[in-house]
């Protein structure tokens, strides 16, 4: 009987693309793609596996088992690894590009108006933060049901959250993933092997083992320099692009996770206020594709340089480098990384590490910096009874909140 090809093999053997048909697919995806990351792999699959069929379910399946282990949004380093198979290295530009402008130019349009009219619009932007207490309590209830399933997992999470409260800022945050992981990896077995993996790929269609082990040296080495850069030159641009850099970098478990690490650094006297950071929060739940084009609304509205469309634009870029080079650096990699068990019970306390640290997010920023009234309590609660039980999309949840918030606050 003739070996069965492994998925991605078969699928690196089809006609290649071209990086501009891949960049039309994905604009198309990011404007009509609502609903989180988990809506955004079912539109995948149905414009890209089912509707064009670039690549088989198999393959389909092989690349959201890699995303969802690697840090960083998971939709799009699907979309950018479904663009490299494509059409090489133009065909991941492309796919990231397309997915992620539409929600970006809008993010940069929120962030412009919420400068220039804070003072007007006071009542609009509690009613953008109070949407963000509905949708990052319905991630973190989300996540802890799906991610910590038992005993062990839910003392983990909650050790993490009273860690993650007591040693504020960057260092908590990068501390309390690290244990999660050393944790996982001393007491927690993984449930199982995520996904079926390919045995191997034709080495024409990947890119090679020398520039997949660059891509990763690079990613580390970014991690650990730019901090020591920024510190030594206190550059607000070098700043800006650490924060966002490392953000993208320590995200497990999805992008509301970049709200405690975001806010870590760049809430803070002479930075972003927290009224301002809470509301382009919570307008980001609004837009079509991914969430972490809220880092452009971040760069974009920075009390000093750069800011601006530059600042927005340096920002976005630096959050979605990491993916980048781990999509690239990784996908050769891939089922020896996943095949090992320590490297996935050390994931399964970082991913139960990573509800813990929302849940602190959760009650400070989010809940403290938005409920300061019984009107604005009951208003939060509509809005997450509007979210978590009579499933209203999320872009209504923010539009409601908004215009709440707007006649009543």
């Amino acid at each position: 009987m003739a070996a069965e090809t492994p998925p991605l093999a078969a699928d690196l053997d089809r006609p290649a693309g071209t990086a501009g048909e891949v960049f039309v697919a994905f604009l198309r995806l990011g404007l009509t793609s609502f609903g989180g990351p988990v809506a955004h792999l079912g539109y995948f699959r149905d414009d890209l596996v089912k509707r064009r069929q670039w690549l088989t379910e198999d393959a389909y399946a092989t690349l959201v088992a890699l995303c969802q282990f690697l840090p960083g949004p998971a939709s799009s380093q699907v979309g950018m690894a479904i663009g490299l198979m494509r059409a090489g290295l133009a065909g991941m530009a492309a796919a990231w590009i397309g997915f992620t402008l539409p929600s970006a130019l809008l993010m940069l349009a929120v962030a412009y108006g919420i400068t220039t009219t804070a003072g007007i619009a006071a009542g609009w932007l509690a009613g953008l933060k109070i949407a963000a207490v509905a949708i990052v309590a319905d991630a973190v209830l989300g996540m802890a049901r799906n991610l910590c399933p038992d005993r062990a997992r839910r003392t983990l999470a909650l050790i993490a959250a009273a860690a993650a409260a007591s040693v504020p800022g960057a260092v908590g945050q990068i501390g309390v993933i690290a244990a999660g992981a050393l944790a996982g990896l001393a007491f927690l077995t993984p449930d199982t092997t995520p996904g079926r993996m390919p045995a191997h790929a034709p080495a024409g269609h990947l890119p090679g083992r020398s520039a997949s082990i660059i891509a990763l040296l690079v990613f580390a080495a970014l991690l650990v320099l730019l901090p020591l850069l920024a510190k030594v030159t206190g550059n607000g641009g070098i700043s800006l692009v650490d924060t966002l850099y490392r953000a993208g970098a320590l995200v497990f478990g999805g992008g509301h996770v970049v709200l405690p690490l975001i806010e870590a650094e760049l809430v803070h006297p002479g930075g972003l206020t927290r009224q301002t950071f809470l509301a382009g929060y919570g307008a980001a739940q609004a837009m079509p594709g991914p969430l972490f084009s809220f880092a452009a609304f971040v760069g974009a509205a920075m009390p000093g340089a750069p800011n601006g469309v530059t600042g927005g634009l340096i920002a976005l870029l630096a959050a979605f480098l990491p993916s980048a080079l781990l999509v690239y650096g990784a996908l050769r990699f891939w089922t020896a990384l996943a095949a090992d068990r320590r490297v996935r019970s050390a994931m399964t306390g970082v991913n139960a590490a990573v509800v813990g640290l929302l849940g602190a997010a959760f009650w400070d920023p989010v809940v403290t910096s938005s409920i300061s009234s019984g009107r604005s309590f009951a208003l939060a609660l509509l809005a997450y009874l509007a979210l978590a039980l009579w499933r209203v999309p999320a872009w209504a949840v923010v539009a409601g909140a908004a215009l709440a918030g707007g006649l009543l606050l």
